[in-house]
């Protein structure tokens, strides 16, 4: 893939596999391949967007990549070194740079803190700010997601969902990261909710110069807030693409199948468009199909779709996609 010189994050060949428990009578071990051969890249001050159904590996790329679990293989090159298979000493200078925002807002947050401890508990591990100064670190850091300074000294329990996600956003800004990984993180909200929070991502993205991984099932708002957006399916990236090429020109049909179910409030639009229904289950990451993952469910398959994986082909500048019909 075609990448510049201002390329934050590459991701070569991502493998997170989960061992099974053996049986009674021991027996061999079985793997569930949750990310299996993942390659991507992140332009510094960007959002890559990643969609796909729910257990195909997003949230597992993003923990990995942050190193909330350690890689089976491959390599995560961070500001040019690879961070995949430092220890936790060697990691400590790229827990300030790199932070997560979680998807559930009532989880996330320890009920037994306040708000200002919660949000400054990374300054005192970090030794960034102590005492006055940690204080107004934190006040600023709550106005800046539209709190209140006087939040600071109240818990989790008092809060609606969408603030405690405004206070898991300021928890991550504390220590000036400069990348997030967004993990779903309006997919817990109220709809009225959503767009308040993801608005104020970009409004903070263009102030502070940040770059995002954008991990979400509602695609609609992944085309708003991405630059780029890359799908998967059981484990693997099918389609990666700028992110209006990528809506306006699906080429994979598992991609032309997730945007046929985008709602449309057009009445006429709608009795003239064609969904796409995924027949069957998606298969077991722990046995998947062999060649294209996707052939199970797909209508156009082929006999060499089961023998041999497609591999990503460009279709057009900077549009990639892995499927025998291009």
């Amino acid at each position: 893939m075609n990448k510049s010189k201002d390329v934050l994050l590459e991701v070569r060949n991502l493998k997170k596999y989960f061992a099974m428990k053996k049986g009674f009578f021991g027996g061999n071990t079985q793997y569930v391949k949750a990310v299996d051969d993942v390659s991507f890249y992140i332009k510094r001050g960007e959002t890559l967007g990643l969609v796909g159904e729910s257990g195909c590996g997003k949230s597992t790329t993003g923990r990995t990549l942050i190193r909330l679990y350690r890689p089976t293989d491959g390599e995560i090159i961070y500001g040019g070194k690879d961070i995949s298979k430092m220890d936790d000493k060697e990691l400590i200078p790229y827990r300030k740079k790199i932070q997560m925002i979680f998807q559930d807002p009532y989880a996330s947050l320890n009920t037994r803190m306040t708000i200002g401890d919660i949000i400054g508990e990374a300054l005192d591990i970090h030794k960034i700010a102590t005492g006055k100064e940690k204080t107004e670190i934190v006040h600023d850091l709550l106005s800046r997601v539209g709190l209140s300074p006087d939040h600071a000294i109240r818990y989790p329990h008092e809060f609606s969902g969408g603030q405690r996600q405004r206070i898991g956003i300021a928890r991550a800004l504390a220590v000036k990261p400069e990348f997030i990984i967004c993990d779903e993180p309006i997919s817990a909200l109220d709809v009225s909710i959503q767009a308040q929070v993801v608005n104020m991502l970009s409004d903070l993205q263009q102030e502070l110069g940040l770059t995002y991984l954008f991990i979400a099932h509602d695609l609609s708002m992944v085309r708003y807030i991405s630059d780029r957006v890359g799908v998967m399916y059981l484990g693997k990236i099918v389609e990666i693409g700028e992110s209006e090429e990528l809506y306006e020109h699906p080429a994979h049909p598992y991609t032309q199948a997730l945007l046929s179910a985008i709602p449309v409030p057009d009445p006429d639009i709608v009795k003239n468009r064609k969904r796409i229904l995924l027949e069957g289950d998606v298969p077991s990451p722990i046995n998947p199909p062999s060649g294209c993952r996707f052939r199970t469910r797909c209508m156009h398959a082929m006999p060499k779709c089961a023998e041999i994986e497609p591999v990503m082909k460009e279709i057009s500048s900077g549009h990639y996609a892995a499927c025998y019909l291009l």
